[in-house]
This record gives structure tokens, sequence and C-alpha cells, in this order.
């Protein structure tokens, strides 16, 4: 089975492109669509830009986790509110997005990790998380099947998962119903800018009036960014994953280790991928942007392997323009879908990680391996603001590869910064220059 979002599929969301938009939001992942759907509720014409298919880059490549646990302590309350709208959102569609409660294991290999995981658990207890610390004997009735030597376990009972091939399909489908504009197959080349504010964006088919734009493009928004003078530090690392083919119902819980991170499927299978790797490809910005991640690879604990140069096309590869016309075919036409080899290597070893921890599973065969770009930042924490300079631009991006669970919270977020609503949540830790203000590096936790 090939992955399902591909450019040879029909588009499924097709119009004309307006003549003017209340708000126009360049990407259709979940942050895009959610945001457009809160706004299309609430009466505000939107026109959401996608340049290949809703959903196709990384809010389908994820794990499909929608969790509390092991968040920054700042996108605690976020999380907590994103998981009551999922569950909302989940009874609106008929139980259309797989969304089901299994709870979230970290597993612990010595006492080390479970000294860390404390540490976590005192700070985010005063957020009434169900989190708790599970040790070998409680770990056998969480996960009574597993063969592993576990030292114990961070375990939070409430958090969920959904299917991401199908839930930010299905979001889609929602907005456009209560009233927003999507068009895929249309890239957005630039910004229009008059008198330092944003006045438009110029599509590849055409110019649509705006007066708000929110940039929510995942890996390609430090390069959209860019071509307009605005710098983020935001890099892409490549991750992998994959889908099984069904197996034995061994457990029912999303859970990780040292090694690899499993969690169930509605299709009978699991969803597998190796722990910590993140493949770096070099490029201009990767040297450009590396000392503001040293804070973090001196933390240690993520397994980051460097790759000596990006494939033709990619966001940061050597050759990608970084300035380009109006009139001319921009970076974003010629990769309508960024979608990266896996690592097959490290898929193989993951199903041999899944059948030592659970026997019973026999021989672990892969429905689909793939592998997905994950906007980063320094802080591990994302940028969810206004634009200082560029009045009526906004940027909701470097999710870090915790995008999709949180993606309806900060998707209302955004629509309340574009509508110039009273935010529900304080964003000092997300603002846009924490980067450029003298504020000292503090990378979110790695647990």
């Amino acid at each position: 089975m090939s992955f399902p979002f591909q450019l040879q599929t029909p588009p499924e969301h097709q119009a004309d492109l307006p003549k003017a938009s209340d708000v126009v939001i360049v990407g259709a992942g979940v942050i895009g669509i959610t945001t457009a759907l809160w706004l299309a509720r609430q009466g505000v014409q939107v026109t959401v830009l996608e340049k290949g298919r809703v959903a196709a880059e990384q809010s389908s490549r994820n794990w499909g986790w929608i969790r509390v646990q092991g968040r920054d302590m700042d996108e605690i309350p976020i999380a907590q509110e994103a998981q009551r709208l999922w569950q909302e959102l989940e009874g609106e569609a008929n139980g259309a997005l797989g969304l089901r409660q299994v709870g979230v294991a970290y597993l612990a290999k010595s006492d080390k990790d479970m000294a860390a995981y404390q540490d976590w658990l005192k700070d985010a207890a005063a957020f009434g998380v169900s989190s708790k610390l599970v040790d070998k004997a409680g770990l056998k009735g969480i996960l009574p099947e597993a063969q592993k030597p576990w030292a114990g376990a961070l375990w939070t009972p409430t958090d969920l998962k959904a299917e991401p091939w199908v839930a930010v399909p299905t979001l889609a489908r929602m907005a456009r119903e209560a009233g927003a504009t999507i068009i895929e197959n249309c890239a957005t080349r630039a910004l229009d800018i008059s008198a330092g504010r944003v006045s438009g964006v110029v599509t590849e088919h055409g110019r649509i009036a705006s007066s708000n734009v929110l940039v929510a493009a995942g890996a390609w928004s430090a390069l959209f960014l860019r071509h307009h003078g605005v710098s983020i530090p935001q890099l892409s690392v490549r991750s992998t994953a994959l889908a099984t083919e069904p197996l034995p119902q061994v457990t029912g819980i999303a859970a990780v280790d040292s090694k690899v991170a499993f969690r169930p499927r509605q299709d009978g299978g699991y969803t597998l991928a190796p722990s910590t790797l993140s493949e770096l490809y070099i490029g201009p910005d990767a040297f450009r942007m590396m000392f503001k991640y040293l804070p973090l690879l001196k933390q240690g604990g993520f397994d980051v392997r460097l790759k000596t140069h990006a494939p033709k096309g990619f966001p940061d590869a050597w050759g990608t323009p970084r300035t380009w016309g109006e009139d001319e075919v921009s970076p974003f036409e010629q990769m309508r879908i960024l979608n990266p080899a896996p690592n097959l290597k490290k898929a193989q070893e993951c199903m041999a990680e899944m059948a030592a921890a659970f026997p019973e599973v026999g021989v672990v065969r892969a429905k689909a391996i793939w592998a997905g770009m994950i906007d980063v930042m320094p802080d591990v924490v994302p940028v969810v603001d206004d634009v200082p300079g560029i009045k009526g631009l906004t940027v909701a991006t470097g999710m870090c590869g915790h995008g999709f669970g949180i993606g309806p919270a900060f998707g209302k977020i955004a629509a309340q910064l574009l509508t110039g609503q009273t935010l529900s949540h304080d964003l000092t830790r997300f603002r846009f220059n924490r980067f450029s203000d003298g504020s000292a590096m503090r990378p979110g936790p790695n647990i």
C-alpha cells in the first residue's frame, strides 16, 4: 500500500479563486484547517490555500497521539483544551476521526528515566493532569503481555489517539460545510504588502485581496516568510513511521521506550516509529541557525543524525530558490507534496522491537512505510503570534512534531489572533520575537 496522499489523487477541494477574503490561510494541515473551521463558524469569510493536498504532509504522517503527557508547561493548558475540542469534534463527525482514549505510557529503561518523569510530574501536577508514575510491578497491569524489562513508566490514562489519515480530511470537510473555501493545487507565491501591512496574497492562479493572512505552512513556513525578510530559526527534520498489517491486539495503549513508539490503529494494526530519531539535512538555513540549536543539542536525549544535503526541492536544499518573482513558478509549486523517503533500516528495527516486546504478535509486517519532515524550533515549542512589523500577518508554525494533537486548540487561538479577539491562553512562551529579544533559550522538556 502506498501512502494515501498523492498528487495523482484528484483534488477534493476545488473552487474559483475569490477576489477577496476576510482571512487567507496558507497551508491546509491541521492548524490551517482547524483555524478555518473556527473562523467559518463565526461567519468569517476564510480561504485556505494548499499547494498540494489537504493534510498531505506532516498532518497525516505523525503518530496520531493526542497527549498532555510530556508537554512543555505552557502547552499543557492548550493541550488539555485540545483534548476537549477533539472529543467535541468527534461527536460532530459521528466517530469519523478515529478518536479513542487509549492512554500514553513513557516507558523507563532506568531509575534515571523515572527521576526525569518525576521532575516533569512535579511541575505538571498543578494543572490537574491524570499522569502518574507506575513502577515495574504496576506496569504489568498496563502492559500485561509485554516481555521487556522496563523499570516503570510515566502513565497518563486520559490521553487520546486519532487517525491522521482520516481525521484532518474529515475536519476539512466540516470546515467547508461551515462556509470555508478550500482550494487545493493552489500555491501561494507571495504576500501582497502595502505600507507595512498585508493587503492580500499572490497565488499561482491570481491575487486575493485580504487584510489578514495566517502562515501555517509547516516545514515551508520559514522559506515563505524569508522571501519577505521575516526570519524565524525553523528547520525541518525527517522522521520515519509505519503502519503494520493487522496483528493480535496485545495492547490497546500508546507507548514509547528508548527504541520504538507504538499505538493501536483503527484498522487492527499498529503505528510504529523510531522513538527519538531525527534526521537533519544540512542546508543554508541549518548552517545559519545552528548556533541557536546548541542549547538543545547540549541538553542531549535527541538522536539527531546529520545528512550531507537535502534532496532537490526540499525547503532547505542548497538549490532551492530563496527569492522568486510573483510571476515565476515558486518552490512551492515545484514540490507540491513534501514526501521524503523513509529510513527503511529504522522501520525494520521498529518491527523487530515490536515483535521482541510482544512475542505473541509473531512476524510483524508493514502495510505502509513513510516519512515526514517535522518543522522544529530551537526550544521545541511553536511560534504562534502576530508578526511584528507587518500588520495583518500571523504565524502558527514550528509545532515540533506535536501539532496534530494540539492542533484544534492552536487553531482556535490563531482564529482569535486573526480576528482581534481576547486570547484564551497566554502566548508569551510562543511569541515571535523570543529568539531576537535577548531572552535566554529555554528548551522544552525532553522526557
